[in-house]
């Protein structure tokens, strides 16, 4: 597969040897490098630092200096740090895209258009959530108050590094938190970028800073360290379990979303053909490398064959190619292993009795990188391993349900609970099925994304909630100061509150 790899932007070519602590950029602590490797291609884009402890420390203790200052700064004014990084961010959007397109492999059409818009309007719906929040109040003889936790560490993945670094970074500071952020090392660029455009902003020393790193290294020092009061991390079940074992001893906060295994309930009164078409095509976003993608179908059994054929047709139609190719709506895997990964589910599911229907394939032309081809399975029983875990990858599971409470039966039989969908042509009926899923959000029908409700899961999703007000909470603490009678309030009964 050709491809057009001139479209790299030469900040994603770019290597680096430092990290940002107390405002500034300095050499890390350790000579050892990762090299960030192009997806489509499998060569080298750049080399960051393999930063550990010492770089940890150093960025903490920046942050901890930085803390009271910071958390004393008036909101409005911590905001216009956030205003101007979202000038900037929408000045420099298409090299945002190109970077993210460069380092994770994702189609260039859906960086511009999806991923990086994604990203300003969560740091954009922070910001007013924010000048909205009641950030003091008076209950009875209580004057109530949401405070800045402390420095916060913020650990981000591969799959999303723009949208899911800007959901994390603008809540701590909005909320008066100071930030370490670790960025995976198969797609720091973009936290780099990110960092670049902090620090044009002026933001105070030590208010912002970034440490790149393996997980082993960087991420468990930043969870473990003891002057970090909140670890906000997106990943795996493994990364989410393993940093709340490092938090524990100090009871630190720690904010998890831990990816899902969701399923589309299309109930029989709804539009089938519309429905497995939308599932599908959300399932295959960014190549199913998407937590929240809807990688289970769950349709009546009297036209499971029908929908088999939809999802079938939907998903060969799904054009595999070359990132930088505006036309591309699947790109690579984040590395060949990824692919490796996937195949040998579907091998899996194969040998055990399943159809592939199609799929699972390298693209012609493919030359390096993890490609695949969307895939659509069938005849699984619901207990299988690719009805259960999550893959990551280009999968979708075609299930039948005998009636509604089967249907639901199915879509909570899952360790995760993280997203949803429920299709109906009655919406007040779609939505109180929506009720009877254990999951942290479900869409009706295909309704948009909103950025101003929170998001999060149960079960082993994780917990706490990211975005909107749900977002600034999970970097505050609650403080109650409690008040003497006064002779205008002798019962300490009245009430108000402040917003801001």
């Amino acid at each position: 597969m050709e491809s057009t790899s001139a479209e790299i932007p030469a900040v994603a070519r770019r290597s680096r040897s430092v990290q940002w602590i107390d405002g500034d950029w300095r050499a890390a602590r350790s000579d050892e490098v990762i090299p960030v490797v192009d997806p489509a291609t499998g060569l080298t884009l750049a080399e960051v630092p393999a930063g550990g402890r010492e770089d940890v420390d150093a960025a903490v203790a920046s942050a901890a200096r930085a803390f009271p200052a910071w958390s004393d700064t008036p909101l409005e004014e911590r905001l216009r740090y956030l205003d101007r990084l979202a000038e900037l961010l929408e000045k420099h959007a298409d090299t945002v895209a190109g970077v993210l397109t460069a380092e994770t492999g994702m189609p260039v059409t859906l960086a511009r258009h999806a991923q990086v818009p994604f990203g300003l309007e969560a740091l954009r719906s922070c910001t007013e959530a924010a000048r909205e929040h009641v950030w003091e109040q008076r209950i009875g003889n209580s004057l109530v108050r949401s405070e800045a936790a402390g420095p916060a560490g913020c650990i981000t993945p591969w799959n999303a590094p723009v949208a899911l670094n800007l959901q994390k970074v603008p809540a701590a500071l909005a909320a008066g938190c100071t930030v370490v952020l670790k960025p995976s090392e198969l797609a720091p660029l973009s936290g780099y970028l990110l960092t670049e455009l902090l620090a044009e902003t002026d933001l105070p020393p030590g208010v912002f800073n970034l440490v790149c790193g393996t997980g082993p290294q960087a991420g468990e020092a930043l969870a473990a360290h003891p002057e970090v009061a909140v670890v906000s991390l997106t990943g795996s079940i493994r990364s989410g379990r393993r940093v709340s074992e490092l938090a524990a001893p100090r009871a630190a906060r720690v904010n998890l979303e831990l990816g899902g295994k969701s399923a589309s309930l299309v109930l029989p009164d709804a539009d089938l053909p519309a429905a497995v078409a939308a599932t599908v095509e959300q399932a295959n976003f960014n190549t199913g490398q998407v937590c929240f993608a809807w990688s289970r179908l769950l349709v009546p059994a009297d036209r499971y064959d029908e929908a088999v054929a939809l999802a079938a047709d939907t998903a060969g139609a799904l054009r595999v190619g070359d990132p930088w190719d505006p036309a591309t709506q699947i790109g690579p895997l984040i590395h060949p292993q990824a692919a490796a990964r996937v195949r040998g589910i579907l091998d899996e599911a194969v040998a055990g009795g399943a159809t592939l229907v199609t799929g699972g394939e390298t693209p012609a032309g493919a030359a390096g990188g993890g490609w695949l081809t969307p895939a659509v399975l069938a005849g699984l029983p619901t207990g299988a391993r690719a009805v259960v875990e999550e893959v990551f990858g280009p999968v979708v599971v075609v299930l039948p349900y005998r009636d509604e409470d089967d249907a639901v039966r199915i879509a909570n039989d899952t360790g995760y609970g993280l997203s949803g969908a429920v299709w109906s042509a009655d919406v007040a009926h779609a939505t109180a099925v929506a009720g009877r899923l254990r999951t942290g959000r479900v869409d009706v029908n295909g309704a948009p994304f909103n950025m101003r409700a929170p998001f999060g899961g149960y079960k082993s999703s994780g917990n706490g909630r990211e975005l909107g007000a749900w977002g600034l909470a999970a970097f505050s603490e609650t403080k109650a100061i409690q008040l003497p009678p006064t002779d205008e309030d002798p019962a300490g009964l009245t009430l108000s509150s402040t917003a801001g």
